[in-house]
């Protein structure tokens, strides 16, 4: 009988973000053959990006990808636009 699962792969961990891969698998007489496209995400070190990937993904991803990123952001969250597009908007 055929199984499917789901494997997560962490693609391209630095201390800066993350692209998550995740892809559906079918085994069948012992060998397993990829179903459909893999669907994909990337995270950064930021305020928000550290929420999503606690609100998102799962253990153990969650803690490796931690363990990498530490205990704070290294990416600043965009406010409002570049500070070249603030300016810009403020001359009207």
């Amino acid at each position: 009988m055929a199984e499917t699962t789901e494997k997560i792969t962490l693609d391209m961990l630095t201390p800066d973000g993350v692209s998550i891969k995740k892809q559906q698998y079918i085994e069948v007489n012992d060998t397993e053959y990829p179903i459909g496209e893999p669907w994909r995400r990337a995270y950064v070190n930021s305020a928000s990006g550290r929420q999503q990937v606690q609100d998102e993904v799962p253990e153990p991803y969650r803690s490796a990808i931690f363990a990498v990123w530490g205990d704070t952001p290294t990416v600043a969250d965009p406010v409002g636009g570049s500070p070249a597009e603030e300016d810009a908007g403020s001359a009207e």
